[in-house]
């Protein structure tokens, strides 16, 4: 998911620099600067990251070409999505309104619209309904 959405936030990182934290919605947005910046606001609303996700964002808007701190960014952002799986899934509604899809990749990826059950993609794993 941070892998997904980061190229967003990037995006309206790039154009609004830290600001893109408190401001509102701007109307002459493209679409990618428009849902980075709803991701990212979103993202802001928990206040227990703030502080490490201000100053990745501050990094990255002060050198928005830098790959490390787009790559600073995209681990906080992961960092918070791992904690908060009504956020993950709030964000998946979020990209799939505006027409995203999300593609799993790698070993063991799983990608799901709706799951309604168990996934696992582990060794030798049981699982007893």
């Amino acid at each position: 998911m941070a892998n997904e959405i980061t190229p967003y936030i990037t995006a309206a990182v790039s154009a609004y620099g830290t600001a893109v934290l408190t401001r509102t919605t701007d109307a002459s947005a493209d679409a990618t600067v428009s849902l980075g910046q709803r991701i990212l606001q979103r993202i802001w609303r928990r206040e227990d990251c703030r502080s490490d996700l201000e100053q990745a964002v501050n990094d990255a808007s002060e050198a928005p070409d830098d790959e490390d701190f787009q790559a600073s960014l995209r681990a906080q952002i992961k960092k918070i999505l791992r904690d908060d799986r009504a956020l993950v899934t709030e964000l998946t509604g979020m990209l799939a309104e505006a027409g995203v899809t999300l593609t799993a990749s790698g070993e063991r990826s799983v990608a799901t619209k709706v799951n309604s059950g168990v996934i696992s993609t582990g060794d030798n794993a049981t699982i007893q309904r």
